[in-house]
Formats: structure tokens, C-alpha cells, sequence
């Protein structure tokens, strides 16, 4: 375990597993929408690419995410393990709604310096709309891949439930 991707849908705990990961491990954390979003606005990274390309060329690292469509297949080309975040949507929707709570109320200071507004709550790309509507999506997905022949050299490991993935964590 040393290229390591966090899957699952918005709100299930990747970037948290990936930071706690990255403290046990001593691997580097690599924040996918960080790395997507640059700027106000919500404008995107020009050379995500190049910047994914570099990252994932180095030895060791952690990225809490399945990628962006542009980085997708060069993320599940160079990683070694994925540890999936299968969680329902009972456990997802709780999380990011307080999270986008939390961070509308006290107005934090995201990916790229923006921030979620009560009107983005009224959009379809806002997390909690985008986490309900792709739940669906991204499980057959993330299961498309683990499946298919060009990605069975991944160890994977699949979390039904945050105890399973807490128990996990810690017998490491």
C-alpha cells in the first residue's frame, strides 16, 4: 500500500480516510478537488493533467478520490490499492448535509478559496444534491472497476460501513 486511492460517493468520509491514512503511513495526501478547483469561482485546474501525471509518478502517495474524467484511468493505472467507501445513502446524506451546514454557516474557505452559499444549495451540482443523485452512479461504477481485467493487479478493499473502515484503520 503505498499509491493509494479513496473511493466513494460525495460525503463518505475519503478525504478524512485519506488524511488519517496519511499520518499512519508517512504517505503524502493529494486532495483531488484541491487539485481540480483552482481558483474563485469554481474554475478549473488548466493542467490537472500534468499536475495528476506528476503526482502519481512519484513512489508513494494517497489521492481521496475515484478521479476527475480526465485523470480517471491514469489514477486506477498507477495506484496499487483502493480502499472503497461503499457506505449507503442512509450514512452518506447525514454527513454532507452537516458538512455543507457547517461550512455554509461559517463560511469556510474551500477548494480553489471558495465557498458553499445558501444559493448553491438550489443547485444540482451542490454536494448534497450531487451525492443523492450520483450514489447510484458511482457504486456501479467504482464496481465497473474493480471488476474489470485492466485494474485486478488493485488490492482492494471494500468498507460496507464506517465501524468496518474505523476497525480497519486501526489494525493498522
Amino acid at each position: 500500500m503505498e499509491r493509494i486511492l479513496v473511493v466513494g460517493v460525495t460525503g463518505a468520509g475519503k478525504s478524512t480516510l485519506a488524511r488519517a491514512l496519511s499520518t499512519r503511513l508517512g504517505l503524502p495526501h493529494h486532495e483531488m478537488d484541491a487539485l481540480y478547483f483552482n481558483g474563485p469561482g469554481w474554475s478549473v485546474n488548466d493542467a490537472l493533467i500534468e499536475d495528476v501525471s506528476r503526482l502519481t509518478s512519484e513512489p508513494r502517495w494517497i489521492i481521496d478520490s475515484i478521479g476527475y474524467p480526465e485523470v480517471r484511468d491514469l489514477l486506477w493505472n498507477r495506484a496499487d490499492t483502493v480502499i472503497w467507501l461503499d457506505y449507503p445513502k442512509r450514512v452518506i446524506m447525514p454527513r454532507v448535509l452537516r458538512r455543507s451546514l457547517r461550512r455554509t454557516l461559517r463560511r469556510e474557505v474551500i477548494f480553489g478559496g471558495n465557498r458553499e452559499t445558501w444559493r448553491d444549495w438550489l443547485s444540482r451540482e451542490h454536494p448534497a444534491w450531487w451525492a443523492w443523485s450520483q450514489h447510484g452512479p458511482r457504486h456501479r461504477e467504482v464496481e465497473l472497476r474493480v471488476n474489470d481485467p485492466r485494474f485486478a493487479p488493485l488490492r482492494t478493499l471494500r468498507f460496507a460501513h464506517p465501524d468496518d473502515t474505523a476497525a480497519w484503520l486501526t489494525s493498522l
